[in-house]
Parts: structure tokens; sequence; C-alpha cells
């Protein structure tokens, strides 16, 4: 399903050195992995951890999840 999502300027350029150093690093072998790979395992793991999640800001949910702040 086709997702439209909003991501920190750091965070898109963050997310495609990640994807280039995974896809470089496994020397041809298994699947392309993409931006979209990344942010799909992402979602699976905030939904493995949905019953810490709290809050009503993105802050709070953030520090729910010991993140640290974004500003």
């Amino acid at each position: 399903m086709r997702k439209e999502l909003r991501v920190f300027q750091d965070q898109a350029m963050d997310l495609k050195i990640l994807t280039m150093t995974i896809n470089n690093n496994k020397l041809g072998m298994g699947e392309r992995i993409t931006d979209n790979t990344l942010v799909r395992v992402a979602i699976d793991l905030l939904l493995e951890r949905k019953a810490d999640l709290s809050g009503t800001t993105e802050s709070e949910l953030r520090d729910s999840l010991n993140l640290p702040p974004r500003y």
C-alpha cells in the first residue's frame, strides 16, 4: 500500500546513507534494500514496542521509547 510520510531532512539523508551502506556491504547478495524497506522495518519495530509508547506529543512519544528529543 502506498503511504506518504514526512521526515526531517537529516532523517532522509541518514536513511539514504544507511541504505547505500547496507547495499554496498552485502556485495551483491540478497535483495536490493531501499529506503522503503528500512521504513517498513522501522514501522514493525515501532509496532513491536507499542506497549511502551505513551504520550500526547511527539516529544512525549519519543521520550517513552527513550529516544532523544529532535528539537
